[in-house]
């Protein structure tokens, strides 16, 4: 590697920079965290200003640390005191404040101390990354270049990085694989344009459907009742994610992004509408200041949340409403099905018509935008699911919907197209997106033709398998498919993740599969949101209810049986745990010949929390972990120390915050694999497999 990273300086300890020196730890990485010194201030005092954004970032909600003690990775300093310390940095980031001209006074001090092989780049959201390089010499204007996370940085995948003219493209590359790698991201190559990708989108379309709402009468709740997970997007909606971010944050950066671009033609939507306005002034912020849209109250011994009254400008009790279309489009099936049912009620249902004229400036936006911010429109898709949880992005959603028939809509709503997109069409292409012999191809609005689309190479893709044919076995909660190279995948997607009779099943069948030569062992992983929540509770509430005592303990005893496979077999058994694992699914990892999990596991036997036992060998495995293997090699070490944490950790249901510390708790041991980036875990244990494969004797009983 030309640029090895492995210390990083970070300069400026707000909330961005501080977050981001804290992902630099998350990854194992040793941190330089730098700040200004107070005017006049004297000895330790000269370090307040960095310590009080550390100690911020330590106390944020959710963690901005994987796990407490990485806190020791991140050294603190003031920019007069430790400036010299950038000698050390393999990488310098720039996270100060947003103005020009302290940021390029910056660079300029940073170019007289920065090792000759040293990445530097900037965390500016809206400056242009050529500008503040200018005057800098051409060695440091190679090695310099945009990274811009989102905000937390440890929890939103997308990472923007924005090369300028001069960037070597080695560099580029570099820091798009470490990216990945190394921080875990979803890297996307984007323009230096305004704003780059996802907030140049995302800001459009995040004013236009709040004007809109705001113009034609609708409810704040009625909004998030139908903005959510039923067209895509998080549960925060559009007003509570507008009180999550901050509404000066959301109104100071439509304004700044819309003097940045007077020649975008559809920039008068990011005008704030007068009610954000009056609620900025009357320092109606949102969460930071408890009273936005929403404010959170106590009642009746409860938490609630009040809703803004738009007319009185008071605070009401926040309804559940819940549109008759709604719940039935919500029983169409998936994300496309849901938007194909509701676009075509817009003439006849209020709610139905929001979503889709909102829905269809979007689309519009990201088409008329194309070009100018990105290099491919799905870099466009990716920064928008990424960046802000999309479940797709504009040109995936536009496929769904069916293309040439939502351009028709778009006309009779008198929008205007740009003209690639008609061409397209003219050419008698109907989608952004194809296959072709087993590859997804993506439509290039400059070359009027269909290019490959970037895959990450230490990525596997079970739907892209599945595909391809290599699904071996399915029902409708698991399936085996084969990984290549004699690998099996037992894939878990159940509802919910959950482990139900089918799941079982299908496991059995793998370990069927692993008897045979054409397999040299098995990986447990899926693409799912989680990995495995454990046991359906509804299934053993209805049977204890109904005393179906005999179907439980069958129930049980296979599924018992099938994690003891997992142990036993006499092929290797790899699993690779992410999101949530809990109950059943954390005991097929403990079962396993070794564990590669994602850092974002969060790993856990629940069961006591809901009066039960863990029932699949959770119990036994846990103090095999944390009893057993201190006492093999210390026999005369007091054991009670030892089954005490293990005791403490089954009945008080402890639930990892990271795959770092499920390994405290002792759910992992040193041994496993924690990998950042959640997309390459198929990979790495497909390589775990193999490796263990060559050699591999099954364990032995009792140990």
């Amino acid at each position: 590697m030309p640029y090895p990273i492995q210390r990083v300086a970070v300069l400026g300890a707000g909330t961005m920079g501080a977050a981001i020196a804290a992902h630099a730890a998350n990854a194992g990485l040793k941190v330089d965290l730098l700040d200004i010194v107070p005017p006049g201030a004297q000895g330790k005092e000269r370090n307040s200003i960095v310590k009080a954004g550390f100690e911020r970032m330590l106390k944020a909600k959710p963690p901005a640390l994987m796990e407490q003690s990485l806190a020791e990775n991140i050294r603190l300093g003031n920019f007069e005191d430790d400036f010299e310390r950038l000698k050390e940095a393999d990488w310098i980031m720039e996270a100060i404040i947003e103005r020009l001209e302290p940021k390029q006074e910056l660079m300029a001090r940073i170019e007289r101390v920065a090792k000759e092989k040293a990445i530097i780049s900037t965390n500016t959201s809206g400056i242009p990354i050529a500008k503040i390089v200018e005057g800098r010499s051409e060695a440091f204007k190679r090695r310099f270049l945009g990274t811009h996370f989102f905000n937390p940085p440890r929890y939103l995948k997308l990472l923007e990085i924005i090369p300028t003219t001069d960037t070597d493209p080695e560099v580029v590359e570099y820091m798009r694989t470490f990216g990945e790698r190394g921080l875990g991201k979803g890297v996307v190559i984007a323009k230096d344009t305004p704003n780059f990708i996802g907030n140049r989108v995302g800001s459009y379309s995040g004013m236009q459907a709040m004007n809109y709402a705001l113009n034609n009468g609708y409810g704040i709740e009625e909004i998030d009742a139908i903005t959510g997970p039923l067209i895509g997007r998080p549960n925060t909606a559009t007003f509570r994610l507008a009180d999550q971010v901050g509404l000066d944050i959301m109104v100071g950066v439509a304004q700044n992004l819309y003097e940045l671009i007077p020649e975008d033609q559809f920039r008068e939507e990011l005008l704030p509408h007068e009610v954000l306005l009056r609620m900025v002034k009357a320092n109606l912020l949102g969460n930071k200041t408890g009273s936005g849209f929403y404010k959170r109250v106590q009642r009746a011994g409860k938490t609630v949340f009040d809703v803004l009254d738009l007319e009185t400008f008071e605070y009401r009790p926040a309804q559940n409403p819940k549109p008759p279309i709604v719940q039935t489009a919500q029983k169409q099936g998936d994300l496309g099905a849901r938007l194909r049912f509701l676009v075509p009620k817009a003439d006849e249902d209020r709610d139905a018509r929001y979503i889709r004229d909102t829905l269809m400036h979007s689309l519009m936006y990201a088409a008329w935008r194309a070009a100018e911010i990105a290099h491919s429109l799905l870099d466009i898709d990716h920064a928008m699911e990424w960046g802000f949880g999309h479940e797709a992005g504009p040109f995936r959603t536009w496929d769904m919907l069916g293309v040439p028939e939502t351009v028709k809509q778009m006309e009779q709503l008198g929008m205007v197209l740009p003209s690639w997109v008609h061409e397209m069409l003219s050419k008698g292409n109907t989608s952004f997106y194809k296959k072709e012999n087993g590859q997804e191809l993506v439509y290039n609005p400059t070359t009027g033709t269909y290019e490959p689309g970037r895959t990450d190479p230490e990525r596997i893709s079970l739907a892209l398998l599945r595909k391809a044919g290599k699904e071996i076995a399915r029902n409708d909660s698991a399936s085996l498919l084969d990984l290549g190279d004699g690998v099996l995948c037992f894939e878990i997607h159940s509802r919910a993740s959950a482990i139900n009779s089918n799941v079982v099943e299908m496991g059995k069948r793998a370990l069927s599969e692993l008897e045979g030569d054409r397999w040299v062992g098995l990986v447990i992983g899926n693409e799912a949101r989680n990995f495995c929540v454990g046991a359906n509770l509804v299934d053993v509430a209805t049977a204890a209810q109904q005393g179906q005592w005999d179907q439980l303990r069958q129930m049980l005893q296979e599924f018992q049986n099938l994690v003891m496979g997992f142990r036993f077999s006499n092929k290797p058994v790899v699993t690779a745990p992410h999101g949530q694992t809990l109950g059943g699914g954390a005991e097929i990892a403990l079962h396993s010949d070794q564990v590669v999990a994602a850092a974002e596991t969060y790993m856990g036997l629940v069961e006591t929390g809901v009066g039960l036992i863990p029932a699949g060998g959770g119990t036994k495995e846990i103090a095999r972990r944390i009893i057993s293997r201190p006492i093999a090699l210390s026999p005369n070490a007091p054991p009670l120390p030892f089954a005490e944490k293990a005791f403490e950790t089954i009945a008080q249901a402890k639930v990892s915050g990271s795959a770092l510390e499920a390994r405290t708790l002792g759910f992992l041991t040193e041994e496993n694999i924690i990998v950042m980036n959640p997309d390459h875990l198929l990979a790495v244990a497909k390589r775990q497999v193999l490796d263990i494969a060559e050699n591999y004797r099954p364990p032995e009983g009792g140990k």
